[in-house]
């Protein structure tokens, strides 16, 4: 809203010092970074107190954990913290008429509304499962299938081509607008089913390829292909992040580590001169993406005030199912999906650590009558902090002795780290 209200005043020949900051990527992401942290920090108090007097509370099954019981009755559904301070940080400073702004927007209201409905059935309905599986499930493919159709169909979502700049033109606003003004051709502007991958020379996979069909067939076909990876990635990072969601902290300082990359990767995205210089697609206003990743990141900064050991507040699926939305739908948008299984490593190991898990125990009771388990209790944060032993055989043995939930958050936070490193690393790699 204040930067289309600058844009107004701007309009009307209004000229004051410091109006022209607003044009600038970096100016306005610090601005929603630093406005999501203070809406995090100053109302986190107040949800919480207000969770706390409609007893809203997390319920503790006994699983043997280091520190589980002393969790009871903490305030769940903190996630809502998080939803209201991305969005302050996002409708003050971001272009919303910017087709990418409005889709992480429907994005992060229908997965906290998924979330909500989720811990509502919890905590209310006194129903510990929450929502069924394949009722989450349907609410997850069905975003996926609304960012793919409109990823597919939108005029605003192209990439551009064969783009000549001179990297020693000066970084100005201006200097960028005239270079894309004056240096490209229509047929520049594509709609294409090319992503980013690592590894190649030119950094690009193309869906196309895919496709068992040529022609005008092949066409539908390729899209078709795009939009079930789109649904696939979409639920993947919602579900993930929602598995990581079991210590102290890790979900969200994890989340914000990936938040950082994301960010990065869409200011480079977005400009012209430096995705020129290192040989990575441009996408023509996805540099709104940056503005909307830095208020993401300064509400999980605010929250893991409230977050971090011990907590004072859960997140619950309002808040999990939200974080994954937001960075599958953001990866997605800027063509980076195929680098989520390095860059979200900790999601990605959690989850397969859960399907691992019930695909041998299930194998294993058939074939000895006694299901046997790979570790001793999954999602793999659990493995490290469980003290109970496991009923039958266990493939990799716990650790003795177990792991403090903050030293086990804190180390996976710097494997967050280093995943992070490296995803940006494959930007010069080919």
């Amino acid at each position: 809203m204040i930067y289309h209200l600058f844009q107004y005043l701007e309009s009307i020949g209004c000229d004051f010092p410091g109006m022209g900051l607003m044009h600038y990527l970096s100016f306005r992401a610090m601005l929603a970074a630093v406005t999501a942290v203070l809406v995090s920090m100053y109302a986190g108090k107040r949800i919480i107190a207000k969770l706390q007097r409609l007893q809203i509370g997390e319920t503790v099954r006994d699983l043997g954990l280091e520190g589980q019981i002393q969790k009871k009755g903490t305030p769940t559904m903190g996630g809502i913290i998080i939803i209201v301070s991305i969005l302050c940080g996002v409708l003050l400073f971001c272009d919303l008429t910017n087709i990418y702004v409005l889709l992480l927007l429907v994005s992060t209201l229908w997965c906290g509304a998924l979330g909500f409905t989720d811990d509502y059935i919890k905590v209310f309905k006194h129903n510990k499962e929450g929502m069924s599986e394949k009722g989450k499930l349907l609410g997850q493919v069905l975003l996926g299938l609304i960012v793919g159709l409109t990823v597919w169909m939108s005029p605003d979502i192209v990439v551009r081509e064969k783009v000549p700049v001179d990297t020693s033109i000066e970084r100005t606003l201006e200097t960028e607008t005239e270079v894309t003004e004056g240096r490209y051709k229509e047929e520049d502007v594509v709609k294409s089913t090319k992503t980013t991958i690592p590894f190649v020379k030119n950094h690009e996979f193309d869906y196309r390829w895919l496709s068992p069909v040529k022609g005008a067939w092949g066409w539908y076909c390729k899209w078709g292909i795009y939009v079930l990876m789109i649904i696939l990635v979409i639920t993947a990072c919602s579900n993930g992040t929602n598995l990581t969601d079991g210590l102290d902290g890790l979900a969200a300082g994890t989340s914000a580590i990936v938040g950082v990359v994301l960010g990065i990767m869409a200011w480079l995205g977005g400009n012209l001169i430096d995705s020129n210089f290192l040989n990575i697609m441009y996408i023509p206003g996805s540099g709104e993406i940056a503005i909307f990743m830095s208020a993401f990141v300064g509400a999980l900064i605010g929250f893991l005030w409230y977050n971090s050991f011990p907590a004072q507040v859960f997140m619950g699926d309002t808040g999990s199912l939200t974080i994954g939305g937001i960075i599958g739908v953001s990866a997605v948008l800027m063509r980076k999906e195929l680098l989520i299984p390095l860059l979200c490593g900790v999601f990605f190991a959690e989850s397969l650590s859960v399907l691992i898990q019930r695909s041998y125990f299930k194998v294993t009771k058939k074939k000895y009558g006694q299901g046997r388990r790979v570790w001793s209790m999954t999602p793999l944060h659990h493995h490290y902090q469980d003290k109970k032993a496991p009923e039958g055989p266990v493939l990799f043995p716990k650790p003795v002795p177990a792991q403090h939930e903050a030293k086990i958050t804190v180390r996976f936070w710097i494997v967050g780290i280093i995943l992070a490193v490296s995803t940006l690393a494959l930007l010069k790699i080919r």
